[in-house]
């Protein structure tokens, strides 16, 4: 018998709380021949080899406001006069520090750590195992992976660790993390990796869980496998307290590895670009579209950039990037973000059944992402309206189209209302969006979605495929029409 027990705790990286659903299940599986390994006699020659090459990081900045436990006094109170020499009542500026962990990867200095260790700092001193303390400086930052790249000089080659292959890591692998947990200095813990492949927030999160206990001032130090080998960096941990509760994320060494290359070159990172807005192609996604597989990206749409100027367009799903098989909107991503830019990279699409090939020359996603988009509006009612699929529409006027500040040229029909109680409102649906295709063709009146869900139909589908734009960000939607 098997139970399901779903429940909220808080992520913490350290320094910043993010939500995060999980669930815990508790059953038992059957029985099978595998090949069982014993605990490792001892951890102690593994911590012996690489303690070294890991630090203990310290910060400081001047923040304003009154420094923790400062008395705050009203304006003209007696005891103004007595706090003067803590600064100015209320407010003022003071220095404060923050603990974080961190490894050398060079023997010429370099050192990999979270960005939110050193985020604001205007001094990062190191504390190497032996001792010796050194001043750093900040080579550079990448936020979306929470990674940063410090740098110290030494008079003699420092000890330093190698990244190892975290795709290589399997659940239930023994890992070993080391840190400077709640600033107590050096410590060693040790587990193995409790699942892959995890996501938290980060466009390009590919986290490794692990029980091996991770806390607060753990951040930035390493995970290192039984070989000495660093495969990932400890990041966050899932935590209703702030302490280890046994689920800890590192971020893998294979996407770490790339960062630090870029910001080492660089000062900063240049992913690769594609120019599409994607998103995963579900079950019934796929049955909408007719494909035999629920896998592959979705394009919702094609601004101007590489894939348009290639050839790609909204509805084709990406199957293939770069010879790669490509799982989902995710894997995508990764693979773009990881190819250099300026190189021209085999894109196989599946469109109307058939795939084709098409080659596209990477942009920097950096430079593209300073664009925005439109915000979305509310459209108002018009006489024009029809209900189906358990939404009100009406088609696009001169006046809707000057009120949602879309152009002269766009069509499709809005929203609305949406039912509550329908497919449309549960899949998040709402009034102001903008529908401008079902069934992968284009439409503008409300006969049209009418002849498209009676095609659909008349070909055996359970549903029809809608493309959704809200504030110029589009998505596919499917929704019954049984």
């Amino acid at each position: 018998m098997s139970g399901f027990i779903p429940f909220l705790r808080p992520v913490l990286r350290t320094s910043s709380i993010l939500a995060l659903v999980v669930g815990l299940g508790l059953g038992l599986a059957p029985a099978s021949d595998v090949q069982a390994f014993g605990t490792p006699e001892s951890f102690a020659d593994l911590a012996d080899q690489v303690s070294p090459a890991v630090v203990n990081i310290t910060t400081s900045a001047m923040v304003a406001g009154p420094a923790d436990g400062m008395p705050m006094v009203p304006e003209g109170s007696p005891f103004q006069d007595f706090f003067e020499d803590f600064g100015p009542p209320g407010g003022g500026t003071h220095r404060e520090g923050a603990l974080g962990s961190g490894f050398v990867i060079s023997e010429d200095g370099y050192i990999v750590t979270n960005n939110h260790v050193i985020e604001g700092a205007d001094e990062i001193e190191i504390e190497f195992f032996s001792g010796e303390r050194l001043k750093a400086k900040l080579v550079g930052t990448d936020l979306k992976t929470d990674i940063a790249l410090l740098k110290v000089e030494s008079d003699k080659p420092l000890p330093f660790v190698s990244f190892g292959n975290s795709d290589l890591m399997r659940v239930g692998d023994w890992v070993m993390a080391m840190g400077n947990p709640l600033g107590q200095g050096f410590s060693v813990s040790a587990g193995i990796v409790s699942a892959r492949g995890r996501e938290l927030s980060g466009t390009y999160d590919d986290f490794i869980q692990t029980d091996a206990a991770i806390n607060q001032g753990n951040s930035g130090g390493p995970l290192f496998n039984m070989d000495g080998q660093v495969i990932g960096v400890n990041t966050a941990i899932l935590s209703p307290n702030g302490g280890s509760i046994g689920i800890g994320f590192s971020m893998g060494s294979n996407v770490v590895s790339k960062v630090v290359d870029q910001l080492k070159e660089f000062g900063e990172t240049r992913r690769g670009w594609l120019g599409v807005q994607i998103q995963d192609v579900t079950p019934d996604v796929a049955e909408a579209m007719g494909l035999e597989e629920a896998k592959g990206a979705l394009v919702t749409d094609v601004p101007d950039g590489p894939a348009k100027d290639a050839g790609i367009a909204s509805g084709d799903v990406i199957t293939m990037f770069a010879g790669q098989d490509v799982a989902d909107a995710g894997d995508l991503t990764r693979r773009v973000a990881d190819a250099p830019v300026g190189e021209a990279v085999p894109v196989i699409v599946l469109r109307g059944g058939q795939t084709e090939m098409l080659q596209v020359t990477l942009g920097r996603r950096e430079d593209a992402e300073a664009v925005t988009m439109p915000a979305s509006a509310t459209a108002p009612e018009t006489p024009s309206e029809m209900e189906t699929l358990g939404m009100t529409l009406a088609p696009l006027d001169d006046d809707l189209r000057d009120r949602l500040g879309l152009d002269a040229s766009a069509e499709g029909l809005i929203v609305l209302n949406v039912d509550p109680a329908s497919e449309a409102y549960t899949k998040g649906l709402v009034e102001g969006d903008l529908i401008t295709e079902a069934g992968q063709q284009h439409i503008a009146r409300l006969q049209d979605i009418e002849d498209r869900i009676k095609d659909a139909k008349d070909s055996g589908r359970k549903s029809i495929l809608l493309l959704v734009r809200r504030g110029g960000d589009p998505r596919f939607v499917a929704l019954s029409i049984e």
